[in-house]
C-alpha cells in the first residue's frame, strides 16, 4: 500500500490528477482476466503499472496558440444559443442576426435545379481538374470581358477555382510570401488576412487608413517611405478589399490605377479582394486587373452570388503564379467541391442575375434604413460613420459614448445589445489593429439579412441606446 501512494503521489506532482486518477481506475477495472484472488494480488503492480503509462498530451503549436479568434463566429456562436434558448425563456422576440456577412437568401434557384439535376441524374461527382471545371472557367473569363470590358481577355489558364475564398487566401499566401516576410493590411479591415498571415509566420504591417476609410497610394507611399527612412524591412505584399469589409469604403477607379502603379514601381505583390463586387450603391466598381499583370484578384460566389455554404470563390493569377498555385492547390484541396462547381455554371444565366440583382436592390432599401436609423441617434457623429459605399455593412464609431476604464466600450456594447434585445451586431476589436485602441470604440451591422430585419434591429437599438447613455454617464461620474 505504501508503494502504490508513493507512486501515486510522484505521478500527481507531474500530471493532472484528475487524468491520472481516471487512466488509473480505466486500466484497473479494464482487466477481466484475473481471478478475484489474483486481482488481489496483482491489483498494487496493476496501479503502478497503469499510472507509469500515463502522459499528457503533446503541446499545440505556437503558431495556433497565438492566432486570435475569427470573433464575428463567437458572437454567432452566442446568437445561436440564445435562439435555442427561446423556448425556455418569456422573452419570446426572434434573435436578429446582423452580425454576419450572410446573405439571408439561399443560392439563386438556378444554382440549385443545376446541381439537383446533378445529383438526380446520379452524375459522378469525382475530382475536376485542380484548377476547377474548365466550362466554369470559362464562364468566369467571359464576365471579366462584359463586366468591366477589359482590353484583354483572361486567359483560361490564369483562373483557379477555390474552396471559398478562405482556401483562396492560403494559396496567394503560401505562395507569394515565406514566414517573416512583411504584408501590408488596412488598419481596420477583414480580420482573417491578418489571422491568417500571422499563422503562415508572415509579419503584419499595419497602414492606417485615411479619413475616407481608405488606402490609397498616397498612405502606401508614406509607408514606404518611413520604412525606408526607419531602415525597417520592405513591404513584401498589400492585401486590400474594395469595397471594404468592415467599412465599405470603395477605391475609385483612378485611386485604384494609382495603387497598382505603386505596387509594380517598389515590387510589392498587390492581392485586390474583390469579393464585394456586385454591391454598391452608386459607384463605379473597377478590377485592379484592369491596371496590372502583377496583380492577383480574388472573388467569391459566397456574397453576390449568395452561395456562402458552398465554400466556392475563385483567383486570377499573373504567369508567373500558375503553376507555383497549381502545386500548392494540388496538395492542399485537391479540387473545389464538384457539386458547388457544377451549381455554380448558372451564376451568369440571365434568370439568375435578374435574381441576384434583387437581392442588391433589397440590401440597398435595408442600408438606406439603417444610416436613417443612425442620423436619428444625435449622439452619433456622422463623422464616425463609414462610407457604406459597397457590401453590405455599417461601421460605427461609439465616438464618446463609451467608458473604457469601465469596461464600457464596444465589445461590452455589443454584448449587452445581444443580452438584453437580442440583436448581434460585432465587435469592433475583429476588425481594428490589435495595436490601437480603436477596436474598442467601433462596431459593425451586417444588412446582409434583409429589409424586415435591419428595420427591427434599429428599432430595438433605439430602446437600447438610452439606457446605454445612462451606464456610461454613471461610469463618467465614478471618482
Amino acid at each position: 500500500a505504501g508503494t502504490i501512494l508513493t507512486q501515486l503521489e510522484r505521478s500527481i506532482m507531474r500530471r493532472p490528477l484528475i487524468g491520472t486518477l481516471m487512466h488509473a481506475v480505466f486500466k484497473c477495472t479494464a482487466v477481466s482476466s484475473f481471478t478475484a484472488n489474483n486481482m488481489h494480488h496483482h491489483r498494487p503492480r496493476q496501479i503502478i503499472r497503469a499510472l507509469s503509462m500515463v502522459r499528457d498530451p503533446p503541446e499545440q503549436s505556437v503558431r495556433s496558440s497565438t492566432v486570435a479568434s475569427f470573433r464575428v463566429m463567437d458572437v454567432l456562436r452566442r446568437a445561436n444559443e440564445l435562439e435555442t434558448d427561446r423556448g425556455l425563456s418569456d422573452d419570446k422576440r426572434p434573435v436578429l442576426h446582423c452580425e454576419v456577412g450572410q446573405p439571408q437568401t439561399g443560392a439563386p434557384s438556378g444554382v440549385v435545379a443545376a446541381a439537383s439535376a446533378a445529383l438526380s441524374l446520379r452524375e459522378k461527382m469525382g475530382y475536376t481538374d485542380a484548377f476547377g471545371l474548365v466550362p466554369l472557367r470559362e464562364k468566369i473569363a467571359a464576365h471579366y470581358k462584359s463586366h468591366y470590358g477589359l482590353a484583354e481577355p483572361v486567359d483560361v489558364s490564369r483562373i483557379v477555382v477555390t474552396t471559398g475564398s478562405s482556401g483562396g487566401f492560403l494559396l496567394m499566401f503560401t505562395a507569394c510570401f515565406d514566414a517573416g516576410d512583411s504584408v501590408a493590411v488596412a488598419s481596420s479591415g477583414y480580420p482573417c488576412y491578418r489571422n491568417i498571415l500571422q499563422a503562415l509566420g508572415c509579419k503584419v504591417a499595419t497602414i492606417k487608413v485615411n479619413d475616407e476609410f481608405k488606402i490609397t497610394a498616397t498612405e502606401l507611399q508614406a509607408e514606404i517611405k518611413r520604412r525606408n527612412e526607419a531602415g525597417n524591412e520592405r513591404i513584401k505584399g498589400l492585401v486590400l478589399s474594395s469595397p471594404s469589409n468592415p467599412t465599405g469604403a470603395m477605391l475609385d477607379p483612378k485611386e485604384l490605377e494609382e495603387l497598382c502603379g505603386v505596387c509594380d514601381e517598389h515590387g510589392i505583390w498587390f492581392l485586390s479582394d474583390e469579393i464585394y463586387h456586385g454591391i454598391s450603391y452608386g459607384k463605379g466598381e473597377a478590377t485592379a486587373l484592369s491596371f496590372s499583370k502583377n496583380v492577383l484578384v480574388i472573388n467569391s460566389f459566397s456574397k453576390y452570388y449568395s452561395m456562402s455554404g458552398w465554400r466556392l470563390g475563385w483567383l486570377v493569377l499573373p504567369e508567373s503564379l500558375v503553376e507555383p498555385i497549381n502545386i500548392l492547390q494540388q496538395n492542399m484541396f485537391i479540387n473545389a467541391p464538384t457539386i458547388s462547381q457544377t451549381g455554380a455554371m448558372a451564376c451568369w444565366d440571365d434568370d439568375t442575375l435578374t435574381e441576384l440583382e434583387s437581392h442588391v436592390e433589397v440590401y440597398g432599401r435595408a442600408r438606406e434604413v439603417i444610416l436613417a436609423a443612425l442620423s436619428s441617434i444625435p449622439e452619433i457623429d456622422p463623422k464616425n460613420i463609414a462610407p457604406a459605399d459597397g457590401g453590405f455593412y455599417v461601421y460605427v464609431d461609439l465616438g464618446s459614448n463609451i467608458h473604457i476604464q469601465s469596461g464600457l466600450g464596444s465589445e461590452a456594447f455589443c454584448s449587452a445589445l445581444l443580452e438584453e434585445e437580442f440583436v448581434a451586431f460585432t465587435p469592433g476589436t475583429d476588425f481594428e489593429d490589435p495595436e490601437s485602441d480603436l477596436g474598442d470604440r467601433r462596431f459593425r451591422i451586417s444588412y446582409a439579412g434583409g429589409v424586415e430585419t435591419a428595420s427591427e434591429a434599429m428599432e430595438r437599438l433605439k430602446v437600447f441606446w438610452d439606457r446605454w447613455l445612462i451606464k456610461v454617464a454613471q461610469a463618467q461620474a465614478s471618482p
